[in-house]
């Protein structure tokens, strides 16, 4: 998901909310935000988009919200139209340093969402458990992002070049030399996390 956000600059977070007493069916829930990305869609001419959204149980009881990112500006007179079962909410991320960009907002965006990914969902919540075999978010078909190959003599240079495509330095280094008595090939590990 955090490839997927940063590839496709996904740097605008929303949140899709029922009114009354909310829906507490994960699988109603997810025909919903479906049926919501077509109305979008049609609403803004017709043209796929990227997207990605998570749901997220309300910590009231109130059941379910979705939370979800675009990459570009839509109205939120739009949203609230092509969502129709309650609240919306969304915003541009900002409170970056000064020029930080489409990418560094979409890392920030895959981090929040990221966080949500993490909840558990198999927690018992009004007597409604995840059912097997729903994925924890689910993103726009089409635009999944391109293996990039970063090749180089040494370690640092691969490193080095890794760095420059996702912005900075590695959040994560993991290296099988710091491992006493590692047995296999020589490995290294890196994670940006957004």
């Amino acid at each position: 998901m955090r490839r997927y956000c940063a590839a496709n600059r996904l740097n605008r977070l929303g949140t899709l909310t029922y009114r009354g007493e909310g829906c507490h069916d994960p699988r109603q829930a997810r025909r919903d935000v479906g049926l919501f990305f077509r109305g979008l869609r049609q609403s803004l001419g017709g043209e796929s988009f990227p997207y990605v959204w998570v749901p997220e149980w309300h910590k009231s009881g109130h059941g379910l919200h979705l939370h979800f990112a675009v990459g570009k500006f839509v109205p939120r007179g739009l949203i609230e139209e092509a969502w129709g079962h309650g609240f919306v909410h969304i915003k541009l991320l900002g409170d970056l340093p000064a020029g930080s960009g489409s990418f560094a907002e979409a890392r920030k965006a895959a981090g929040y969402l990221s966080k949500y990914v993490a909840k558990s969902f198999d927690d018992d919540r009004d007597g409604v458990l995840r059912p097997a075999g729903l994925h924890r978010f689910d993103v726009a078909q089409g635009f999944t992002p391109r293996t990039i190959l970063i090749r180089g003599a040494t370690r640092a240079e691969v490193l080095e070049h890794a760095a420059g495509a996702m912005g900075g330095p590695p959040d994560v280094f993991w290296s099988s030399a710091e491992v006493e008595g590692w047995q296999g090939a020589a490995a290294v590990w890196v994670q940006w996390r957004g």
